[in-house]
């Protein structure tokens, strides 16, 4: 059973969130910045958990703000703020997903009280300065060098790496562990569908890295870092820079899975993050 809310955010703003499943909540930052819709149930977890999952301002149901400026990666922490708040929560479990994962990173650094639980999927590594360099990427690619697609996606790829190209649509096929009709039909439909929300989220300002680092080094919460075997967009290498940065992190990396695990292969997936949220 799928139920929808809206609140009001700080500065007007209209935001949608939506409640599926049952159980404990557990909150969900999506990326994009693009509709939440592409989580879906995230490969069956809201058999165990409820998920609230909201819409970043300006994608889905949620209103655009006034000030453009609000779209800005630490701003939207004020929304996740906001969401707790509505929903009457003094702790939260919190997931982030890809870009997502650094507002919860940066919600996580500033209200380390509100976090028992962090499960950052895949994340974005902005908010922490991590860096992935192109050649890590490409020697990711290449071991998906027997599949049909590769030879055009991979000229795509090193394209864009060599600042001489910019066909995102041909490196798609690398976002997922299998390239098939299922992964077909959620690229096409988890497109980002407002640029401005996008060009705004890493704006000038957006990211604090040195800052952000200090504060998640008092973060006491359990963290887990569940990164993709194939993920070019963050790499297991990558991902696991973050545990130097945390008190209490693990990272798991699902075999054979890219930037959204919980298709690839939903069973190990859920396995992974019910172990995790669980644990005492």
């Amino acid at each position: 059973m799928e139920l929808r809310d809206t609140f009001t955010a700080p500065d007007g703003t209209r935001l949608a969130h939506r409640l599926t499943g049952s159980g404990a909540p557990l909150l969900c930052v999506p990326g994009g910045p693009a509709d939440s819709a592409y989580l879906g149930d995230l490969g069956g977890l809201s058999a165990h958990r409820t998920l609230v999952v909201p819409d970043l301002r300006g994608t889905g149901a949620s209103g655009r703000p006034a000030d453009p400026v609000t779209y800005r990666c630490d701003r939207l922490v004020d929304d996740v703020e906001a969401l707790r708040a509505h929903l009457g929560l003094d702790r939260v479990d919190l997931l982030g997903h890809s870009a997502g994962a650094n507002i919860a990173l940066q919600y996580a650094a500033r209200h380390p009280h509100r976090v028992a639980r962090l499960v950052l999927v895949t994340p974005g590594l902005r908010a922490v300065g991590v860096d992935v360099p192109a050649d890590a990427r490409l020697a990711l690619a290449r071991r998906r060098a027997h599949e049909p697609w590769f030879p055009a996606a991979f000229a795509a790829l090193r394209a864009i790496n060599d600042g001489t190209g910019s066909d995102w649509e041909a490196v798609a096929p690398f976002r997922y562990g299998r390239w098939d009709e299922a992964a077909h039909r959620h690229h096409a439909a988890g497109r980002p569908e407002n640029p401005e929300a996008v060009a705004g989220f890493g704006a000038e300002g957006a990211f604090t890295p040195a800052a952000t680092r200090a504060a998640l080094a008092r973060l006491d919460s359990p963290v887990l870092l569940l990164a993709g075997e194939l993920d070019l967009n963050s790499p297991p290498s990558a991902v696991a820079e973050l545990v130097a940065l945390l008190a209490d992190a693990a990272v798991r990396v699902q075999p054979g899975a890219g930037h959204y695990p919980w298709l690839d292969d939903p069973g190990a997936f859920e396995a992974a993050l019910l172990t995790f949220l669980a644990a005492a």
